[in-house]
């Protein structure tokens, strides 16, 4: 389990479409689709997306059918994302370097 997947854990939904569930009892880590790249090809390094209850996660992984357009979805999942990696810099659970004057 991934440091990204742990830190999901307990923590609200970020994608919050018709027919999320309240709480954090359901929620787990969605991971963000990679271009090209399968979820067992995956190499170590740093896991993108966001936590997402039952209900979401199976509506982003196309589990549950729905008539949300799939390019909305894609946004819903990357807004989520940023969400979740301000809230974690917040936390300083991960650090974002920032261009300042020139240099990292």
């Amino acid at each position: 389990m991934s440091k990204m997947t742990e830190f999901a854990r307990g923590r609200p939904c970020e994608i919050r479409l018709d027919g999320c569930l309240p709480g954090t009892e359901t929620v787990v880590f969605a991971h963000l689709p990679s271009a090209g790249i399968g979820m067992k090809n995956r190499v170590g390094g740093f896991d993108w997306g966001c936590p997402a209850c039952f209900n979401c996660h199976n509506i982003l992984d196309g589990r549950t059918l729905t008539n949300y357009d799939k390019e909305w979805l894609d946004k819903l999942h990357k807004d989520g994302t940023i969400r979740f990696q301000q809230k974690l810099a917040k936390e300083e659970k991960i650090f974002i370097i920032t261009r300042k004057n020139g240099t990292l």
